[in-house]
């Protein structure tokens, strides 16, 4: 009996949640939308063909991109195609399924501020990490 009653209190409790979020989440994703084929056209124009700068900066595209893994693999391949790095790429996926700089707010107002930007912060950084880290493998492998 004491089961159903706090069933029924999670239920409700999710479906205030849900409640709160869809506004937010639905704006989130609006501007998202509006602004993706407009960041698309110009991730060519933006990597320097340094080695130094352009995970930096393909992490930086990575974490204020978003979208779901198969579009970053799209992406990607489109990148790869006109001679950006494969290390540029590797933290350009990486941050884009990590790290969600357009998500921030709705994620802080769930897990809270620290806990969100400490996430996005180690996140991005380790975007960097392991991309140098598989390409030094790629190339000690090959």
């Amino acid at each position: 009996m004491c089961y159903n009653i706090n069933m029924k209190q999670a239920f409700a409790n999710t479906l205030k949640t849900y409640k709160r979020m869809l506004p937010m989440m639905f704006g989130i994703l609006l501007l998202i939308n509006l602004l993706s084929p407009f960041l698309k056209n110009y991730y060519t124009n933006i990597f320097t063909g340094n080695y130094i700068l352009d995970p930096l900066i393909g992490a930086l595209a990575g974490s204020v991109s978003f979208g779901i893994p198969i579009t970053s693999f799209i992406i990607s391949g489109e990148l790869l195609k006109e001679g950006i790095s494969l290390l540029a790429v590797s933290a350009f996926i990486l941050t884009w399924a990590t790290v969600g700089i357009a998500m921030l707010p709705l994620e802080i107002s769930f897990l809270g501020k620290r806990f969100a930007v400490y996430r996005n912060l180690i996140n991005f950084f380790f975007g960097i990490i392991i991309a140098i880290l598989t390409i030094l493998t790629l190339n000690l492998i090959t």
